[in-house]
């Protein structure tokens, strides 16, 4: 059985727009390493909204309009940075938000992203895959998995959780784990999932904290993991969980800086 499946639209700018392939490790498929001085579109797209009218606060009450703007998203130094803005005059929130979807879709492998993340009450990035469907995302059904959350009012603690049609938060039934990285607002950590046939593990820094095997009776209700996700990357403000002690409007703007992304088709150590 195949190990390992990536689909990418554009191959070849994967192979040579960020390193040369033949620096790669032989199980290193695509690394990000943000460098230019814009956002590359042959991996990303830029989401632009709120979730509406379809799913107004994406379903959560977030109160983030995401945007395209230089001010919510840029790539500098190195480093991409997405940052929630409060506009005192009319209380309003914008913020940014990222997408692989159609670009880099993957089946299994290991991926890790290198972040520092905002700190403030309120705040609510996320490093996290949806799967890349050709008709609507049924959710939970179709599954989800966040590879990194965190929520400013709890700030040290990183989380790693699955939503599935059996496991999902709705019906307090997710699975997830957590670790207290008391530097995750100073310095830059690594986040990281390895996915196989049987078992989805997360790290922080090469440590694992989480993991989930799969059963053999499981069916697409515990385990919809069998085909291609895309990675997400948000800054969100608010929403139920994110917004649960309020928001602190006097700490804004607060970035989410991301060093770099890396993809190999097996965990690398």
């Amino acid at each position: 059985m195949k190990y390992f499946f990536i689909l990418i639209t554009c191959f070849a700018a994967v192979s040579c727009g960020n390193e040369k392939s033949e620096e790669f490790p032989d199980n290193l498929v695509w690394e990000e390493n943000f460098k230019g001085s814009s956002l590359d579109t042959n991996y990303w797209n830029i989401y632009v909204g709120n979730g509406c009218p379809e799913l107004c606060g994406f379903g959560n009450h977030e109160l983030q309009y995401y945007s395209k703007d230089s001010l919510n998203i840029k790539v500098e130094n190195g480093q991409l940075i997405l940052t929630a803005l409060y506009d005192s005059i009319s209380k309003t929130f914008s913020s940014a938000k990222i997408t692989t979807k159609n670009k880099v879709d993957f089946q299994k492998g290991y991926l890790e992203v290198v972040a520092k993340l905002p700190n403030a009450v309120g705040t609510w990035p996320a490093i996290w895959m949806l799967p890349t469907l050709d008709r609507p995302l049924n959710w939970p059904l179709d599954g989800e998995i966040d590879i990194m959350e965190n929520v400013g009012y709890d700030s040290c603690k990183i989380l790693g959780t699955i939503h599935t049609k059996a496991y999902n938060h709705t019906i307090n039934t997710q699975k997830s784990d957590s670790v207290v990285i008391s530097t995750a607002h100073q310095d830059f950590h690594t986040y990281s999932l390895n996915w196989t046939d049987s078992i989805l593990e997360w790290y922080v820094d090469s440590n694992l904290y989480n993991y989930i095997i799969r059963k053999s009776t499981d069916r697409e209700e515990q385990w919809p993991f069998d085909k291609h996700f895309h990675l997400i990357i948000n800054q969100a403000v608010g929403g139920d969980w994110g917004g649960r002690m309020g928001v602190d409007t006097s700490s804004f703007p607060e970035s989410l800086i991301i060093d770099r992304v890396k993809l190999y088709n097996k965990k690398p150590f």
